[in-house]
Protein backbone atom coordinates (compact mmCIF):
# COMPACT_ATOMS: atom_id res chain seq x y z
CA UNK A 1 0.00 0.00 0.00
CA UNK A 2 0.88 3.41 -0.87
CA UNK A 3 2.62 5.21 2.27
CA UNK A 4 1.49 8.96 2.21
CA UNK A 5 2.80 11.20 4.60
CA UNK A 6 0.91 14.58 5.51
CA UNK A 7 2.40 17.63 7.36
CA UNK A 8 0.24 19.69 8.65
CA UNK A 9 -3.09 17.90 9.20
CA UNK A 10 -4.44 20.03 11.94
CA UNK A 11 -4.73 23.09 9.63
CA UNK A 12 -7.49 23.68 7.79
CA UNK A 13 -6.44 22.06 4.44
CA UNK A 14 -4.68 19.37 6.34
CA UNK A 15 -7.82 18.56 7.62
CA UNK A 16 -9.13 18.27 4.61
CA UNK A 17 -6.38 16.36 2.90
CA UNK A 18 -6.71 13.27 5.70
CA UNK A 19 -10.46 12.81 4.04
CA UNK A 20 -8.92 13.21 0.45
CA UNK A 21 -5.70 11.40 0.32
CA UNK A 22 -7.42 8.34 2.29
CA UNK A 23 -8.37 6.69 -0.82
CA UNK A 24 -4.92 6.82 -2.15
CA UNK A 25 -3.53 4.99 0.59
CA UNK A 26 -2.44 5.00 4.34
CA UNK A 27 -1.97 8.36 4.97
CA UNK A 28 0.80 8.75 7.98
CA UNK A 29 -0.11 12.55 9.93
CA UNK A 30 2.41 13.20 12.48
CA UNK A 31 1.57 15.98 15.11
CA UNK A 32 3.69 19.33 14.69
CA UNK A 33 5.99 17.16 17.79
CA UNK A 34 6.70 14.37 15.71
CA UNK A 35 7.00 16.47 12.39
CA UNK A 36 9.03 19.46 13.77
CA UNK A 37 9.65 22.19 10.59
CA UNK A 38 11.94 24.12 12.99
CA UNK A 39 14.23 21.24 13.89
CA UNK A 40 15.84 19.90 10.35
CA UNK A 41 17.74 17.05 11.94
CA UNK A 42 14.49 15.70 13.85
CA UNK A 43 12.52 16.57 10.60
CA UNK A 44 14.84 14.64 8.47
CA UNK A 45 14.24 11.30 10.79
CA UNK A 46 11.08 11.73 10.95
CA UNK A 47 10.76 11.15 6.97
CA UNK A 48 13.56 8.21 6.85
CA UNK A 49 11.59 6.74 9.71
CA UNK A 50 8.03 7.09 7.92
CA UNK A 51 9.79 6.09 4.15
CA UNK A 52 6.89 7.54 1.92
CA UNK A 53 6.37 7.11 -1.57
CA UNK A 54 4.03 10.34 -0.98
CA UNK A 55 4.81 13.60 0.82
CA UNK A 56 1.99 16.48 1.26
CA UNK A 57 3.37 19.66 2.86
CA UNK A 58 0.26 21.82 4.23
CA UNK A 59 2.24 22.73 6.90
CA UNK A 60 3.40 26.21 7.16
CA UNK A 61 3.75 29.79 8.93
CA UNK A 62 0.89 31.54 7.86
CA UNK A 63 0.27 34.41 9.74
CA UNK A 64 0.99 37.43 7.30
CA UNK A 65 0.84 40.24 9.90
CA UNK A 66 3.17 38.38 12.63
CA UNK A 67 5.37 36.82 10.31
CA UNK A 68 6.28 40.95 10.37
CA UNK A 69 7.36 40.33 14.03
CA UNK A 70 8.53 36.48 13.64
CA UNK A 71 10.48 36.64 10.39
CA UNK A 72 13.11 34.21 11.47
CA UNK A 73 10.21 31.66 12.65
CA UNK A 74 8.53 32.38 9.78
CA UNK A 75 11.83 31.48 7.41
CA UNK A 76 12.59 28.27 9.20
CA UNK A 77 9.21 26.68 8.57
CA UNK A 78 7.97 28.42 5.19
CA UNK A 79 11.83 29.05 3.53
CA UNK A 80 13.95 25.77 4.87
CA UNK A 81 11.86 23.60 6.13
CA UNK A 82 10.41 22.85 2.69
CA UNK A 83 13.75 22.33 1.19
CA UNK A 84 14.71 19.65 3.50
CA UNK A 85 11.84 17.99 2.85
CA UNK A 86 12.36 18.26 -0.76
CA UNK A 87 16.03 16.86 -0.24
CA UNK A 88 14.40 13.70 1.77
CA UNK A 89 11.39 13.42 -1.23
CA UNK A 90 14.71 13.21 -3.47
CA UNK A 91 16.33 10.69 -1.35
CA UNK A 92 13.27 8.40 -0.90
CA UNK A 93 12.00 9.01 -4.52
CA UNK A 94 9.06 9.48 -3.24
CA UNK A 95 6.34 12.46 -4.71
CA UNK A 96 6.67 16.15 -2.68
CA UNK A 97 3.23 18.38 -2.70
CA UNK A 98 3.99 21.21 -1.62
CA UNK A 99 1.69 24.51 -1.12
CA UNK A 100 2.60 27.99 -2.23
CA UNK A 101 0.59 31.01 -2.46
CA UNK A 102 -0.25 34.00 -4.68
CA UNK A 103 1.64 36.31 -2.07
CA UNK A 104 4.68 35.44 -3.56
CA UNK A 105 3.52 38.50 -6.65
CA UNK A 106 3.20 42.33 -5.58
CA UNK A 107 0.03 42.17 -7.10
CA UNK A 108 0.75 45.79 -9.62
CA UNK A 109 1.32 43.28 -13.18
CA UNK A 110 -2.80 44.43 -14.61
CA UNK A 111 -3.07 40.80 -15.92
CA UNK A 112 -3.52 37.19 -14.03
CA UNK A 113 -0.11 36.22 -13.44
CA UNK A 114 1.37 33.08 -15.15
CA UNK A 115 4.29 30.59 -13.36
CA UNK A 116 6.82 32.20 -15.80
CA UNK A 117 6.40 35.92 -14.52
CA UNK A 118 9.02 36.89 -12.16
CA UNK A 119 7.60 37.02 -8.41
CA UNK A 120 8.07 40.28 -5.35
CA UNK A 121 6.72 39.50 -2.76
CA UNK A 122 5.68 42.45 -0.42
CA UNK A 123 5.95 41.79 2.20
CA UNK A 124 7.64 39.15 4.76
CA UNK A 125 5.31 35.87 4.69
CA UNK A 126 5.30 35.81 0.56
CA UNK A 127 9.45 36.24 0.82
CA UNK A 128 9.42 33.37 2.94
CA UNK A 129 6.78 31.34 0.81
CA UNK A 130 8.99 32.34 -2.18
CA UNK A 131 12.43 31.06 -0.43
CA UNK A 132 10.46 27.40 0.63
CA UNK A 133 9.70 27.31 -3.63
CA UNK A 134 12.85 27.65 -4.40
CA UNK A 135 14.65 25.54 -2.17
CA UNK A 136 12.31 22.59 -3.19
CA UNK A 137 13.40 23.36 -6.88
CA UNK A 138 17.06 23.54 -5.69
CA UNK A 139 16.65 20.09 -4.49
CA UNK A 140 15.11 18.80 -7.61
CA UNK A 141 13.35 15.17 -7.65
CA UNK A 142 9.80 14.38 -8.41
CA UNK A 143 7.46 17.43 -6.66
CA UNK A 144 4.51 19.83 -7.38
CA UNK A 145 4.50 23.24 -6.10
CA UNK A 146 0.89 24.58 -6.08
CA UNK A 147 0.46 28.63 -5.55
CA UNK A 148 -3.26 29.09 -3.61
CA UNK A 149 -5.17 31.83 -2.82
CA UNK A 150 -7.42 33.33 0.07
CA UNK A 151 -8.46 29.10 1.63
CA UNK A 152 -11.02 29.29 4.02
CA UNK A 153 -12.98 26.45 5.41
CA UNK A 154 -15.02 25.24 8.86
CA UNK A 155 -11.66 25.55 11.02
CA UNK A 156 -9.03 27.95 12.41
CA UNK A 157 -9.49 31.74 11.50
CA UNK A 158 -9.90 33.08 8.29
CA UNK A 159 -11.90 35.35 6.25
CA UNK A 160 -15.20 33.57 5.76
CA UNK A 161 -15.44 32.83 9.40
CA UNK A 162 -14.56 36.36 10.60
CA UNK A 163 -16.86 38.16 8.46
CA UNK A 164 -19.90 35.76 9.90
CA UNK A 165 -18.66 36.23 13.49
CA UNK A 166 -18.07 39.59 13.32
CA UNK A 167 -21.78 40.71 11.18
CA UNK A 168 -23.57 39.05 13.79
CA UNK A 169 -21.95 41.47 16.04
CA UNK A 170 -21.97 44.52 14.86
CA UNK A 171 -24.15 46.65 12.97
CA UNK A 172 -21.29 47.65 10.10
CA UNK A 173 -18.16 46.42 9.03
CA UNK A 174 -15.35 48.17 6.85
CA UNK A 175 -13.97 45.97 4.69
CA UNK A 176 -11.22 46.98 1.64
CA UNK A 177 -12.26 46.73 -1.36
CA UNK A 178 -8.76 47.13 -3.47
CA UNK A 179 -7.63 43.83 -2.50
CA UNK A 180 -8.40 41.19 -4.88
CA UNK A 181 -7.65 37.39 -5.20
CA UNK A 182 -9.45 33.80 -5.50
CA UNK A 183 -11.16 32.27 -3.11
CA UNK A 184 -10.56 28.62 -2.57
CA UNK A 185 -12.34 26.22 -0.02
CA UNK A 186 -10.13 24.08 1.23
CA UNK A 187 -12.00 20.71 0.13
CA UNK A 188 -12.23 21.91 -2.73
CA UNK A 189 -8.40 22.45 -3.52
CA UNK A 190 -7.71 19.06 -1.50
CA UNK A 191 -9.92 16.95 -3.42
CA UNK A 192 -8.03 18.51 -6.15
CA UNK A 193 -4.44 17.39 -4.93
CA UNK A 194 -5.96 13.85 -4.36
CA UNK A 195 -6.79 13.53 -8.34
CA UNK A 196 -3.25 15.00 -9.19
CA UNK A 197 -1.10 12.38 -6.75
CA UNK A 198 -3.65 9.87 -8.71
CA UNK A 199 -0.90 11.18 -11.68
CA UNK A 200 1.94 10.74 -10.14
CA UNK A 201 3.73 8.42 -12.44
CA UNK A 202 3.56 11.52 -14.64
CA UNK A 203 4.54 13.85 -11.95
CA UNK A 204 8.16 13.82 -12.20
CA UNK A 205 8.41 14.62 -16.29
CA UNK A 206 5.94 17.78 -15.29
CA UNK A 207 7.89 18.72 -12.40
CA UNK A 208 7.45 22.69 -11.19
CA UNK A 209 5.18 25.08 -9.74
CA UNK A 210 1.61 25.55 -10.93
CA UNK A 211 -1.23 28.05 -10.08
CA UNK A 212 -4.22 25.92 -8.35
CA UNK A 213 -7.46 28.08 -7.01
CA UNK A 214 -10.54 29.05 -7.54
CA UNK A 215 -11.92 30.01 -10.98
CA UNK A 216 -12.93 33.58 -11.11
CA UNK A 217 -11.31 36.62 -8.72
CA UNK A 218 -13.12 39.51 -6.49
CA UNK A 219 -11.97 41.73 -4.08
CA UNK A 220 -12.52 41.48 -0.35
CA UNK A 221 -15.58 43.89 -0.18
CA UNK A 222 -17.60 41.73 -2.88
CA UNK A 223 -16.35 38.72 -1.28
CA UNK A 224 -17.66 39.61 2.28
CA UNK A 225 -20.95 40.97 0.08
CA UNK A 226 -21.19 37.63 -1.32
CA UNK A 227 -20.90 35.68 1.92
CA UNK A 228 -23.40 37.59 3.92
CA UNK A 229 -26.13 37.80 0.92
CA UNK A 230 -25.46 33.98 0.78
CA UNK A 231 -26.27 33.13 4.52
CA UNK A 232 -29.25 35.27 4.56
CA UNK A 233 -30.41 33.23 1.70
CA UNK A 234 -29.19 29.91 3.34
CA UNK A 235 -29.88 30.24 7.15
CA UNK A 236 -32.50 32.58 6.88
CA UNK A 237 -31.22 35.30 9.42
CA UNK A 238 -31.85 39.23 9.04
CA UNK A 239 -29.82 40.35 11.89
CA UNK A 240 -26.42 40.89 9.62
CA UNK A 241 -24.10 44.18 9.87
CA UNK A 242 -24.09 46.73 6.56
CA UNK A 243 -20.89 46.84 4.73
CA UNK A 244 -18.96 50.08 3.93
CA UNK A 245 -15.91 49.77 1.21
CA UNK A 246 -12.23 51.35 2.29
CA UNK A 247 -9.22 51.42 1.37
CA UNK A 248 -6.30 49.42 2.05
CA UNK A 249 -4.55 52.15 3.86
CA UNK A 250 -7.56 53.12 6.12
CA UNK A 251 -6.71 50.29 7.38
CA UNK A 252 -3.55 49.62 7.96
CA UNK A 253 -2.01 46.65 8.92
CA UNK A 254 1.80 45.11 10.30
CA UNK A 255 2.25 43.44 6.64
CA UNK A 256 1.65 44.92 3.33
CA UNK A 257 -1.07 43.27 1.29
CA UNK A 258 -0.37 42.91 -2.62
CA UNK A 259 -3.20 44.04 -4.00
CA UNK A 260 -4.10 42.11 -7.14
CA UNK A 261 -1.99 38.81 -7.59
CA UNK A 262 -4.35 36.51 -9.44
CA UNK A 263 -3.03 33.96 -10.86
CA UNK A 264 -3.77 32.62 -14.49
CA UNK A 265 -4.46 28.54 -13.78
CA UNK A 266 -4.33 27.37 -17.35
CA UNK A 267 -0.84 25.14 -17.28
CA UNK A 268 -1.93 22.96 -14.60
CA UNK A 269 -5.23 22.34 -16.72
CA UNK A 270 -3.38 21.57 -19.42
CA UNK A 271 -0.89 19.27 -17.51
CA UNK A 272 -2.83 17.50 -15.37
CA UNK A 273 -6.83 18.64 -16.30
CA UNK A 274 -7.74 19.98 -13.41
CA UNK A 275 -9.78 23.49 -12.74
CA UNK A 276 -11.50 24.17 -9.44
CA UNK A 277 -15.20 25.51 -9.87
CA UNK A 278 -15.92 29.02 -10.03
CA UNK A 279 -15.08 30.85 -6.42
CA UNK A 280 -18.91 31.91 -5.90
CA UNK A 281 -19.71 27.95 -6.50
CA UNK A 282 -17.42 26.92 -3.46
CA UNK A 283 -18.76 29.06 -1.67
CA UNK A 284 -22.37 28.16 -1.79
CA UNK A 285 -21.24 24.37 -1.66
CA UNK A 286 -18.85 25.48 1.65
CA UNK A 287 -22.21 27.90 3.42
CA UNK A 288 -24.55 25.45 2.66
CA UNK A 289 -22.79 22.65 4.57
CA UNK A 290 -21.48 25.18 7.30
CA UNK A 291 -24.70 26.86 8.11
CA UNK A 292 -26.86 23.95 7.75
CA UNK A 293 -24.60 22.29 10.51
CA UNK A 294 -24.40 25.22 12.39
CA UNK A 295 -26.74 25.13 15.74
CA UNK A 296 -29.79 27.68 15.31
Amino acid sequence: MTRILLAGATGQLGHELLTALAPLGEVIAPGRAELDLTRPDTLRHAIREARPQIIVNAAGYTNVDRAEAEAQLAMQVNGIAPGVIAEEAKRLGAVLLHYSTDYVFDGTLGRAYTEEDAPNPVNVYGRTKLAGERAIEAAGGAYLILRTSWIYSARRSNFVLAILALARERTELSVVDDQVGSPTWARALAQASAALLRQRESIARRRGIYHLAASGETNRYEFARAILALAREIAGERGWAALRPIRSEDYPLPAPRPRAPVTSKEKIERAFGIELPHWQAQLRAFLAEYLGAAPP
